[in-house]
């Protein structure tokens, strides 16, 4: 490759990145411009008289819901792991009969539309009585992210050398004793993939945080933001401010947990 042709691929790499990541400078901007300056047109590009109103507002009423988000995440990548981790374990190593038929159900379980289970389960909620409370949340969360938990579990669970299970085996080790001793910590790449994109699930959800936490005392920040948003009057500063304030816990994690997520999403993609 001559320099000219990898010249023109950096410029096009930087190009497509700007393009990418400018509605995330466009909602930077927009929560420092003041109500007033949102409605010249053309609007500015950078907001010249910056105000700090937005998230002086969501100080003042969105920490409640960033903790309820914060909550059903926990909650919802804790339930992931403790019903995925052994459940990839025995469809990867013990094999039990029907695991055929359990890996493709999985797999169906992620074609099915989320309102189409937030109905589902609003109907069961409202007959135990669990409408609006956190906990209902993160088993609703916890049915996007369980199956495809199981499979990240599997896949990588089965790259784990037999030689060493046998060992433990050997020394006298039972199954779960064996689970919790060796494939646990081998597996940490896959427990952290897991347990991001399940907390980012959670985090982000809107379908099963309208329909089932409506209405609520204990909302997350996806129905935060709705209190401001009317029919005369939206508040595009506080808005925009929300969504960046609710974007810093996933954009940390992901940039922390980047390479661990690497390690776990390609694992079983190719055998020996």
């Amino acid at each position: 490759m001559n320099r000219a042709t990898h010249r023109w691929q950096t410029l096009l790499g930087l190009l497509f990145t700007a393009v990418m990541l400018f509605p995330v400078y466009w909602m930077v901007n927009v929560s420092l411009t003041r109500e007033h300056d949102m409605r010249k047109s053309p609007p500015n590009l950078f907001p010249a008289d910056p105000t700090f109103d937005g998230y002086r507002a969501v100080l003042t009423h969105q920490l409640p819901y960033l903790g309820t988000s914060l909550l059903v995440g926990a909650g919802t990548v804790a339930f992931t792991v403790v019903l995925a981790a052994p459940a990839g374990y025995a469809l990867a190593k013990l094999r039990p009969r029907g695991g055929g038929l359990l890996h493709f159900a999985f797999l169906i379980a992620q074609m099915i539309p989320g309102i189409i289970m937030a109905m589902g389960f609003y109907a069961i909620y409202l007959n135990l009585g669990v409408l609006n409370s956190w906990p209902g949340l993160i088993l609703a969360d916890s049915t996007i992210a369980v199956p495809f938990a199981v499979l990240v579990f599997t896949a990588f669970m089965s790259g784990i050398p037999d030689d060493l299970l046998q060992a433990a085996r050997t020394d006298g080790a039972g199954a779960l004793r064996t689970f919790w001793s060796v494939v646990l910590p081998v597996s940490r790449n896959a427990v952290v993939t897991v347990s991001l994109f399940a907390f980012l699930w959670a985090w982000s959800d809107f379908i099963f945080a309208s329909t089932l936490d409506g209405g609520g005392r204990l909302r997350p920040i996806t129905l935060g933001i709705y209190q401001y948003i009317g029919n005369n009057n939206q508040q595009w500063n506080a808005i925009m401010a929300t969504a960046v304030v609710a974007s810093i816990p996933a954009a940390v994690l992901l940039v922390v947990a980047q390479r661990y997520v690497a390690a776990g999403v390609t694992a079983g993609a190719v055998k020996d």
